[in-house]
């Protein structure tokens, strides 16, 4: 199963932030759509002003089973009424961090970084997934979505300085951060 995030006119999530962080920008666009679909489908006549990213969710390439059974025990799932606020994070990584050997990326990525250690004490507040797009000619290696209660922006806030002050940042070549809220259908009353 694909998911297709579409940033354009109109969509469930209303953009509040949109700044390239590191490398080119993405169009910025007012709204963003999240789709599951079997197949990645193009635009007959795709807007000049809007883009779309595909990813899949996958397997967890650089944890080991105790932090895993850490993660399951405090994961927070995707989709919770309460988490109003999200970001999207599309990163592409170096050709120096792909060079690199599984084991060394995990050095990297755990034992220097410590991307899971850190990330733990934001969960659950903070519900999070990561899709996989290296592998479908996408311009990002990963597509990061982060889902949270309007209370918990400022650790939020914590959480991405945390990580981007970290080793692994280094091999970041390409990084955007979009931040949205949830569009009200209530609005209205």
């Amino acid at each position: 199963m694909f998911t297709v995030f579409r940033g354009g006119r109109s969509g469930a999530w209303r953009v509040t932030r949109f700044a390239p962080v590191k490398g080119a920008s993405l169009a910025p666009t007012p709204a963003l759509s999240v789709v599951h679909t079997l197949t990645i489908a193009l635009p007959i006549l795709p807007s000049p002003t809007s883009w779309r990213l595909a990813g899949v969710a996958s397997h967890l390439r650089y944890t080991e089973r105790p932090e895993k059974s850490e993660l399951d025990a405090v994961r927070a799932e995707i989709g919770r009424p309460e988490a109003t606020h999200a970001a999207l994070i599309p990163i592409k990584k170096s050709a120096a961090w792909w060079d690199l050997t599984q084991e060394e990326r995990r050095e990297i990525f755990e034992d220097k970084s410590q991307h899971i250690a850190a990330s733990l004490k934001y969960l659950p507040d903070i519900a999070r997934q990561l899709y996989h797009s290296r592998d479908l000619g996408e311009p990002f290696d990963f597509l990061t979505w982060f889902e949270y209660a309007p209370e918990h922006a400022d650790k939020f806030e914590e959480l991405v300085q945390t990580l981007r002050a970290s080793e692994e940042w280094k091999y970041v070549e390409r990084e955007v951060d979009i931040r949205m809220e949830r569009e009200r259908l209530d609005a209205g009353d």
